[in-house]
């Protein structure tokens, strides 16, 4: 068997678990073709980005695997999982995918909902009188 290498990537709530192996260029996540498992095409663009960036999308298959989060979130921890599974099989690509920013995990999480408000900032409708 080929060589498989594997990364997880993470953002916000979303957990990726990314396998990659040489191939012709097939990405399943969750047992679903890429496409429609999101269904949208600003989530593929999202996945495709660190392939098309290092030229590697026609020559590996990608299987991954994805749980917690919305669909945005999953996207964005798939790309750093396939980000970082590039690494792991190819050194090289690192100054690359560094300086497109796909090896920065996004730290920004959601603010929690506080006590008495609508939400995590909303506050009443203020009335004069």
């Amino acid at each position: 068997m080929e060589d498989t290498y594997y990364a997880t990537g993470r953002r916000k709530e979303a957990i990726a678990k990314v396998w990659i192996q040489a191939g012709e260029g097939s990405i399943t996540v969750n047992d679903k073709d890429l496409s429609a498992y999101f269904g949208r095409k600003t989530a593929d663009m999202v996945v495709h980005q660190p392939l098309v960036l290092t030229e590697t999308l026609k020559t590996l298959n990608i299987k991954a695997t994805v749980l917690g989060g919305g669909l945005s979130g999953q996207a964005g921890a798939l790309r750093l999982g396939i980000s970082k599974a590039l690494i792991v099989s190819n050194p090289d690509l690192r100054p690359v995918l560094k300086k497109a920013g796909f090896l920065t995990r996004d730290p920004r999480e959601v603010e929690r909902k506080k006590y008495g408000r609508a939400g995590a900032r909303k506050r009443f409708q203020f009335s004069k009188r």
